[in-house]
């Protein structure tokens, strides 16, 4: 494919965007590529600037479930455009959308609106501590939670350290309350909780990790988080911004079965605009200002294009249960088309798949935790990478990224990607 209107767009974005980019995973530069810049989408296509058609497989990391630009929903965005695009003062939407949220995810009982996943999970965590008048906060190795200070560390060589930033302008002070853990280890939460459980404001957890590949919380290790935060009085977030809505309508609680105190959402919840929010048990957000002391604020919370884009979103996905079936079902199609490549190939790499989510590992299972994910064979995904963008499927250029499937990939899509994988694979072997 030929990218020469992409590379010139770089070249001059690279004088006046840091590297190029407003997001690092954009820059292709883990796979050794420059990035390629999209003119259009639609569907399940994505178009660069040279023209190319690819197959899309980030849907913006996630909050696409019906595809690009379906008509469902930006029907009707330019009569909201013209009635104003920002107040500073409440609007019906808001309402009507918490609305929406609160009657999809029993566990919360309010929610507060903010414009995106990091500033949900930095607000829930303020939230946390001052509900407790604690100071400590227990996240895993592994899981991303946004780039705010206080999560921006990662765990030594044992299962359980005091957070070390891993971002130069984190101050050390910041992170000190920030215990690490690694995902899915049932003995290593016991072990801290029974040290320092009285102290522990939160544990914050994204259920399904979307962030090292895609890792799935073990069951019991998702209700032993339940169990130890209800016994030593911690508030028990759950991560979100990825899985809201996504391998459920009903979330989390309905995957897994267990209820947190607390939520975060991003994403899927502005069907592709700016948005995030934060919700918990009525007494937990009765401290959040102008209620309690708590405060946290936002000009552009709530913001009444997201807001409708939001709320049509939550709406189709409420009224048509068939979209997940769908979904699941060509997410399986995939899953097992890519399986078969690997046996016919004599690869002993590992798949998984949560709902409408999916990931090729190029490691042998099973994948846990971080220090599994870390074991991928990295040079081989990167030319993996390269040859599927060749044949038209983009994917996230980073072995940690899941596949998104949406309602509009179709299942010629999903064959054609099949197709692709087989011969990338191949090309990624050859030496």
């Amino acid at each position: 494919m030929i990218n020469i209107k992409s590379q010139k767009i770089f070249e001059e974005a690279i004088e006046y965007i840091p590297g190029g980019v407003n997001s690092p995973v954009r820059a292709f530069k883990s796979v050794g590529l420059s990035p390629i810049f999209i003119d259009h989408a639609h569907g399940s296509k994505i178009y660069d600037v040279d023209g190319n058609e690819y197959i899309d497989y980030i849907c913006s990391w996630g909050p696409l479930m019906l595809g690009h630009s379906p008509q469902e929903l930006t029907d009707g965005i330019e009569d909201v455009i013209k009635k104003g695009t920002s107040f500073g003062v409440p609007t019906q939407i808001e309402v009507e959308m918490a609305k929406i949220i609160v009657d999809a995810y029993p566990a919360i009982d309010q929610v507060r609106m903010v414009n995106s996943g990091t500033e949900a999970t930095m607000s829930a965590l303020r939230v946390a501590r001052g509900y407790t008048n604690r100071n400590k906060i227990l996240k895993f190795e592994g899981c991303y939670h946004g780039h705010s200070d206080a999560l921006l560390v990662q765990s030594g060589s044992g299962t359980i350290t005091y957070g070390v930033p891993t971002s130069p302008g984190v101050p050390e002070d910041v992170v000190k309350h920030t215990l690490v853990c690694k995902y899915n280890d049932l003995a290593a939460v016991r072990r801290i909780f029974e040290e320092q459980g009285n102290e522990i404001a939160a544990v914050i957890v994204e259920t399904i990790s979307g962030n090292m590949g895609l890792v799935k919380g073990k069951q019991e290790f998702i209700e032993l988080l339940r169990e130890v935060c209800t016994e030593y009085g911690a508030v028990l977030i759950f991560d979100e911004v990825i899985t809201g809505f996504r391998i459920d309508y009903h979330s989390s609680p309905a995957y897994f079965n267990v209820e947190p105190d607390m939520v975060c959402f991003g994403k899927i919840i502005g069907a592709g605009l700016p948005v995030g929010a934060y919700g918990g048990k009525k007494e937990i957000m009765s401290v959040v200002s102008p209620v309690g002391p708590v405060y946290q604020a936002g000009t552009l919370s709530g913001n009444p294009l997201a807001m409708y884009m939001g709320k049509k979103n939550l709406e189709i996905l409420r009224d048509n249960p068939q979209i997940y079936t769908e979904l699941d079902r060509k997410a399986l199609k995939l899953e097992e088309g890519i399986k078969a490549n690997l046996e016919k190939l004599g690869l002993d790499y590992t798949v998984t798949r949560a709902g409408s989510l999916v990931c090729l590992f190029f490691a042998k299972g099973p994948i846990e935790n971080y220090d599994d994910a870390k074991r991928c064979d990295i040079d081989r995904f990167n030319k993996y990478f390269k040859a599927l963008l060749s044949q038209g499927i983009l994917i996230g250029p980073s072995q940690y990224e899941a596949m998104f499937l949406s309602n509009a990939h179709t299942d010629e899509d999903i064959e054609k990607t099949i197709e692709a994988n087989y011969e990338a694979l191949k090309l990624a072997h050859q030496e």
